[in-house]
């Protein structure tokens, strides 16, 4: 009865269908050329957006919802890493690296738009855009790469929470600004997402035995059910009171030990997979590649600073963690890439219409270092030993020569 209904469900099986192959074919090649799938996925998702090559016409929807998804699964699994003693010391440790973060990252974007006579708010909204990294994108490179139990890793976990922390109170308070909103609205706002992340965090950290014991089940299907579950309604309530709902599917991850943490990376990784690359093809759909030269001067300009700022970041962090020079590099360059929150943000610049430029820069900006970030994180190793390297053979002339 279904097979022979309505056409709409046969152009979004075929077109869903065509997507997922042309990613398989890409994750291939990626493979084989020993290079991140990311940029691939991204440029796979410019091939058929608005101005592409081909322009999805039903698939659409889904994929925005499967992208959703992918990142709270992104998060969740790579939550599943960690302990929450451990996060919350890497937070306590970490606090003035997400100090330093903020002040070197928010300011380029922040300077730029006030050089180029931006009203402050558009200005306000450049500064976020250059100064949150895509934890999406970082959690697919930590697990492709095989760092998720690097010694730098939970400095870069608790550089990415502040962040989104700092999103907690940035989203709320630039749409009251946005909007014309009080200021006791919006004071209002911001303390009820912070609550949220706090109150999720306690948990996690306090009762995730309890919360493990009761979703461990030996049926794969329960457990999946209930994980799943569990996860995407958090992130939808975090969402709810304008926190993030990858910090909220981060603290679920945090929350499950023992037992169930072992049986959920098992069960969740292919789906973690699938909507992942969902993810990032639609992360390129929302580009449209028409608007993109005009702004790549100044998105190059913006990036390359911003690559040196995020680089000092994690360098920086990793340098008071007591981590060596490969550490600190692997820290720095795994911060470089934007993503999923930088487009949010510039769609809300958009969709205010306070400033026409924004939107393309962004979007051309967010690109560049979203295919830029993970090549720069997966060739850190080889800088450092080079640098190892030459620092050695110095040491060694310069003994010589005494």
């Amino acid at each position: 009865m279904i097979a022979a209904g309505a056409p709409g469900t046969a152009a979004l099986l075929v077109e869903l269908g065509g997507i997922l192959v042309a990613l398989a074919v890409l994750g291939r090649l990626a493979a084989r050329w020993g290079i991140p799938s990311i940029p691939l996925y991204l440029i796979a998702g410019l091939a058929v957006g608005e101005g592409g090559f081909v322009e999805l016409l039903t698939a659409r929807d889904f994929i925005e919802s499967g992208a959703q998804i992918g990142v709270i699964l992104l998060l969740l699994l790579l939550g599943l890493e960690y302990t929450g003693d451990e996060l919350t010391s890497a937070l306590r440790e970490q606090a003035p690296a997400g100090a330093v973060d903020l002040a070197l990252n928010a300011s380029p974007g922040v300077i730029l738009g006030l050089t180029l006579g931006w009203d402050y708010r558009a200005a306000l909204l450049l500064g976020g855009i250059t100064y949150i990294s895509s934890s999406g994108i970082i959690a697919k490179v930590l697990a492709d790469l095989g760092r998720t139990g690097n010694r730098e890793t939970p400095v870069v976990l608790a550089i990415l929470v502040t962040e989104d922390l700092v999103m907690a109170l940035y989203l709320p308070l630039m749409a009251g600004l946005l909007i014309g909103g009080n200021a006791l609205a919006i004071t209002l706002e911001v303390g009820l997402a912070v609550t949220a992340v706090v109150v999720t965090l306690v948990i996690a950290v306090k009762h995730g035995s309890k919360l493990s014991a009761l979703l461990f089940n030996r049926s794969d299907e329960n457990l999946l059910l209930s994980l799943l579950g569990l996860a995407l309604l958090v992130a939808g309530l975090a969402e709810q009171v304008q926190a993030s709902a990858a910090v909220g599917a981060f603290l679920v991850g945090i929350a499950i030990s023992g037992p169930a943490e072992r049986a959920a990376r098992t069960i969740l990784a292919p789906l973690r997979d699938l909507f992942a690359a969902l993810f990032f093809a639609f992360f390129g759909l929302q580009i449209d590649p028409s608007q993109l030269p005009a702004a790549l001067p100044l998105a190059i300009g913006l990036a390359v600073v911003t690559s040196l700022t995020k680089l000092a970041t994690g360098w920086w962090g990793a340098k008071r963690a007591g981590i060596d020079l490969p550490g600190r590099l692997r820290a720095g360059t795994t911060l470089i890439a934007r993503g999923e929150f930088s487009i949010v943000i510039a769609g809300i610049a958009v969709a205010e219409g306070i400033e026409d430029d924004l939107g393309p820069l962004a979007a051309a900006y967010v690109l560049l270092l979203a295919v830029l970030g993970p090549l720069l994180a997966r060739v850190s190793d080889q800088a450092a030993r080079r640098i190892a390297l030459s620092r050695r053979s110095r040491r060694a002339s310069e003994t010589d020569t005494g």
